[in-house]
């Protein structure tokens, strides 16, 4: 088996995605190799997502998702428009189903160039997103940053979208806010056992909203689509738009929009763009990787 395989340095309004073509193969990237990637300025990212062969028939492939710290992440819906604009490159076929740990996600691609993602349904039971504590409603949970008497942040609401999401709603634009130094606290707060992505949210009319996201086990981002969908539907679930909004997503380098529908089936379909960057070959174990361009590679070993 060849030590390096195919991978493509994509992003999805931002977000930093590594696509590393693992078919064909039996092993896995490593969370050594992923670390690896990460620490690399040309190959930074917030996911990895390793297309593998199909596990389920009626799928396409399985896709393993990494986070920049080598863990596990159950969804990513940036990262799943990156995979469907890399297959129907290679492929010429439009639409895709996937199967990921948080279930079987359906993408398609438009005429437009953006990918529509199914990203299955919400989950508000306060056991299954999870939390530590029992919430009768999670729309609105205990949990504030700052002062008791003038909190910062304060009553997300909190809900599963493959992954945990608090969406903390605020009143100004998020890139005022201090999140780099909130984020840590409460991504890693008591209350959320397998942590949790935080958002802070600005409604600003009954269909569109700004956001800005520290991810789960990435940190900082630039764009998170899972979070997205979490910050939406509990608009729609609070009352505070329609369930079809239009998301700007603050952290983005030009503020580009994700349009989040949460359909009367309940399910959930995120639309945005994809964007390949630069393609070249990764050892999966090491993460050692060389870049191909104009016919040149460009090594580098972490």
């Amino acid at each position: 088996m060849s030590d390096r395989v195919e991978f493509a340095v994509m992003n999805g309004l931002g977000n930093k995605i590594l696509v590393i073509d693992m078919r064909g193969r039996t092993d896995r990237v490593t969370p050594a190799a992923a670390v690896a990637l990460a620490a690399e300025p040309a190959t930074a990212f917030d996911q990895i997502m390793a297309i593998h062969d199909p596990k389920v028939d009626g799928t396409d492939a399985y896709i393993d998702i990494l986070n920049c710290d080598g863990s596990k992440a159950q969804a990513c819906g940036n990262g799943t428009r990156c995979v469907v604009q890399a297959l129907a490159s290679e492929t010429g076929r439009k639409s895709f189903t996937f199967q990921t740990i948080a279930g079987i996600l359906n993408a398609v691609e438009h005429q437009d160039g953006t990918i529509s993602v199914d990203m299955g349904k919400p989950v508000f039971a306060w056991d299954k997103i999870p939390l530590s504590e029992e919430f009768h409603d999670t729309s609105r949970i205990e949990l504030q940053i700052g002062p008791i008497d003038a909190p910062i942040l304060h009553s997300p609401s909190a809900m599963s979208m493959g992954n945990p999401h608090a969406v903390f709603w605020v009143d100004r634009d998020p890139m005022t806010y201090d999140l780099e130094r909130f984020g840590p606290l409460l991504e890693n707060h008591p209350i959320f056992p397998e942590k949790a992505n935080i958002t802070l949210a600005h409604v600003t009319s009954k269909t569109s909203m700004i956001t800005r996201t520290w991810e789960r086990g990435a940190g900082l981002t630039l764009a998170c689509g899972s979070a997205a969908c979490a910050a939406g539907v509990s608009a729609a679930r609070t009352g505070r738009t329609e369930r079809k909004v239009t998301i700007t997503v603050a952290s983005s380098p030009n503020r580009g929009t994700l349009t989040i529908d949460w359909r009367p089936d309940d399910k959930v379909v995120m639309t945005g763009p994809a964007e390949w960057e630069w393609s070249g070959m990764v050892d999966p174990a090491s993460g050692d990787w060389e870049r191909d361009e104009s016919g040149q590679a460009e090594a580098a070993t972490p």
